[in-house]
């Protein structure tokens, strides 16, 4: 009954046991799951194709990390253009700003962001968004938001906030845009009471729920490789925010999931 909205399966964390954590995901209640298409640098960014062609129940995305955008040229775009095109993507992305490493400029990460908005408008795609600011401003929230109001709203396309991490302000702004708000692991941590007050907030319709593995296990696996199945423990911390049951969390972010993308509920 869950659906994982954002997941890394070809992280090298999955070169040992990969098909046993596809087949562990299922066996937890992992109807549909989006496969995120950054790969390990910008030389793969087809990555995420060869599960969605293998899995009925698995989708693809592709796009440049801002952790990768200086190394954006015409040639990735037009490769990038070239795999939007696929019947199993269904998203452009992660894409956005991140100003806690810079491992690019930022100023090539926002030239970078603009293009890819572009071009997720051409292929008719929703863009997925990583936003993580420094220590000590937010920035990079403002600018994101600002950047998705000029050069991407216009198009009538909607996006995800994915793995918040923000305050209640930036939720409010993200279901402004009529964007979604993807929640990870991190909901469970002991001080990301930020993260949960927005999650309380957000209306349940607009929210989904991710793991962003192998990265952010939640409790009580964090410290170790996360994995599709462990979503199941994110949704039930958005439950008990909620004040719902498990499975109405569940099938509501389920639900959301295939509105959102215009999907048809993937079949058992």
């Amino acid at each position: 009954m869950y659906v994982d909205s954002h997941a890394h399966l070809e992280g090298k964390q999955f070169d040992s046991d990969r098909d046993e954590v596809i087949q562990r995901a299922r066996e937890a209640g992992v109807e549909a799951l989006l496969a995120i298409g950054n790969g390990t640098d910008a030389s793969s960014l087809a990555c995420a194709i060869p599960f969605a062609e293998k899995h009925s129940w698995i989708y693809a995305s592709t796009g440049i990390h801002p952790h990768e955008a200086k190394e954006a040229n015409k040639s990735l775009y037009a490769e990038m253009t070239r795999i939007a095109q696929h019947s199993k993507v269904i998203a452009w992305g992660e894409i956005g700003l991140d100003y806690y490493y810079n491992y690019s400029p930022k100023e090539t990460q926002r030239a970078v962001f603009i293009r890819q908005m572009e071009l997720a408008a051409e292929a008719k795609l929703p863009i997925i968004i990583h936003c993580r600011p420094s220590d000590t401003e937010n920035a990079a929230w403002e600018e994101t938001f600002d950047l998705i109001e000029e050069h991407f709203v216009a198009t009538g396309l909607r996006g995800i906030i994915h793995c918040f991490t923000g305050q209640p302000e930036h939720a409010r702004r993200a279901a402004a845009l009529d964007f979604m708000v993807s929640f990870s692991g991190a909901i469970t941590f002991p001080k990301a009471e930020n993260i949960r007050q927005a999650a309380a907030e957000t209306p349940l319709d607009r929210i989904l729920i991710e793991t962003d593995c192998p990265y952010l296990a939640p409790i009580p696996y964090r410290g170790k490789r996360n994995e599709p199945a462990y979503v199941a423990k994110t949704c039930e911390k958005l439950a008990e925010i909620k004040g719902i049951t498990p499975q109405d969390a569940a099938s509501a972010t389920a639900a959301n999931f295939y509105r959102f993308f215009g999907l048809e509920p993937t079949a058992n």
